[in-house]
């Protein structure tokens, strides 16, 4: 039987859809596996920074869709991604464990957050994230920041900003550790409680 699963258009996307499917292989041992790659309004949007995002279901809902139609079997999103009322007819099938519950710093020059220059741009994508430089570097100048990693990552390669904050784990699914200048402790940077996890979605069965 073919088992098809959804997931967003990003590497770090792609990367979680083949974690999802070493759990799937687990039950569904006999099976072949197909991703299938669906734009969620998060992928479609990406200028309006997620301090303005009012839809709970911003980077899921498409793909939930998809599972009620029947196009996919199961989705696969980042945890905290997930709302925290499902859709109806749709379950939780399995959450991981988080591989990384940290934030963490990539810089020019890897230097740590403390030695940052007066009044560089550090990008960010949360207000939560705002709100934890503001409160350790007030002199820094925070810059809205949208996409996937890889589009981040080339902000500071081109010039844009200077520095940003960014989920450890998207880091280390990525290979790309070695970008970090700095990983924050829970005490300096509270994270959501569900960084690093993912969240397998299925149609529930009647």
């Amino acid at each position: 039987m073919e088992i098809k699963i959804g997931v967003r258009p990003s590497p770090l996307a792609l990367k979680q859809a083949y974690e999802a499917v070493e759990i799937l292989k687990k039950t569904y041992t006999a099976d072949t596996f197909v991703i299938k790659i669906i734009d969620t309004l998060g992928d479609k949007d990406k200028k309006t920074p997620f301090s303005g995002v009012t839809d709970p279901d911003f980077f899921t809902r498409e793909i939930d869709e998809a599972l009620l139609e029947g196009a996919i079997d199961f989705g696969v999103h980042s945890a905290k991604d997930v709302p925290q009322n499902l859709a109806q007819g749709i379950e939780v099938y399995y959450e991981t464990e988080s591989i990384s519950p940290f934030d963490c710093l990539v810089s020019k020059g890897n230097i740590e957050l403390a030695a940052l220059p007066k009044g560089w741009r550090i990008g960010v994508s949360s207000q939560r994230r705002k709100d934890e430089i503001a409160a350790w570097r007030s002199d820094l100048a925070l810059v809205d920041i949208r996409g996937n990693i890889e589009e981040r990552l080339a902000l500071i390669e081109d010039g844009k900003i200077d520095a940003l904050i960014v989920a450890h784990a998207a880091l280390i699914r990525l290979g790309l550790e070695d970008r970090i200048a700095e990983v924050f402790p829970l005490n300096i940077f509270r994270t959501h409680p569900k960084q690093g996890r993912l969240t397998i979605v299925r149609r529930i069965k009647n």
